[in-house]
């Protein structure tokens, strides 16, 4: 099996199973309010998202219908691009692993529960920030990864058309 398969399948297995233990946790823990974890910053709280990540869409008509297929297509892009990618593409393809790993926790909830768990909830004085799971941090890392990995490319391109 290729290298950039194992890398999709362990970081994408990885990825789900470890959103889908701490939604668990959360839904066992939490359902009777929340849970100060750093006082003034951080608290564990249960949350129900009928949007997409960081309840981006939450008042989206049909969300539950229209984001599963979202995420559906999205997934079988992933594996297209991995499909396509290069061995030697990891970041890439770590990038494309976490993605699809987030995408795919967040479709369980919604498919089984038609809602997304959240349980993070990162605040600083009267700011809070929308509350978010394991599968959301692997999509925001999934884009920073592709951020700097497209931009080593970049300038590696342009090194070489430099001195060309």
């Amino acid at each position: 099996m290729p290298r950039r398969w194992k890398l999709l399948l362990w970081i994408g297995s990885l990825t789900i199973l470890l959103d889908q233990l701490t939604k668990y946790w959360a839904r066992a823990n939490f359902s009777d309010g929340p849970s100060v974890f750093i006082e003034g910053y951080w608290d564990f709280v249960l949350a129900w998202n009928t949007g997409s990540a960081f309840s981006m869409f939450e008042n989206l008509g049909h969300g539950r219908i229209l984001l599963s297929i979202l995420a559906l297509v999205a997934i079988g892009a992933i594996v297209s691009m991995v499909h396509k990618a290069e061995d030697d593409q990891t970041g890439f393809v770590v990038a494309l692993s976490l993605m699809a790993g987030g995408a795919i926790g967040n479709v369980i909830d919604r498919i089984y529960f038609g809602k997304v768990t959240d349980f993070v909830l990162w605040k600083y004085k009267e700011h809070q920030w929308p509350v978010f799971n394991v599968a959301d941090i692997a999509l925001v890392v999934a884009l920073g990864l592709f951020i700097i990995v497209s931009i080593k490319d970049w300038k590696a391109q342009e090194t070489t058309g430099e001195s060309s």
